[in-house]
């Protein structure tokens, strides 16, 4: 095993080719404040930085860009390549620890199993 947390959010980050540090950035803050766990009341107010123990399990994905539009074979043109891509992913990772989060990775570019349990109907797409 390489990455594990306990409860968090388990965030699959996709590069473009646009991307870079400010975009790295500006994910990071929104992934911390973005309000999407439930409050006492049972609505979704509190945020990643309101927990109290914040952490997230972040993991590279650059099928997040797969081109579905024509044809059955996904393109992935629209997908950072590898040298291109780990330095934002590495930012983004870095951000989130300086804001707060305990973050757990699993290695770049490599065929990964993840195990998740999702605990609530919520998967949201976060762009900038």
């Amino acid at each position: 095993m390489v990455g594990a947390i306990g409860p968090g959010l388990c965030v699959m980050v996709g590069v473009t080719h646009s991307d870079d540090e400010r975009v790295a950035r500006k994910l990071a803050e929104k992934t911390w404040h973005l309000r999407i766990f439930q409050d006492e009341a049972g609505l979704m107010n509190n945020a990643l930085a309101d927990q109290p123990a914040p952490a997230a399990l972040c993991i590279s994905q650059f099928t997040l860009y797969a081109d579905t539009s024509r044809g059955r074979r996904p393109a992935w043109t629209e997908a950072a390549p590898g040298p291109a891509a780990e330095p934002v992913f590495t930012d983004y990772v870095r951000w989130l620890e300086h804001l707060g989060s305990v973050v757990a990775t699993g290695r770049f570019g490599a065929r990964m199993l993840v195990e998740l349990v999702n605990d609530g109907p919520v998967t949201v797409m976060i762009e900038v």
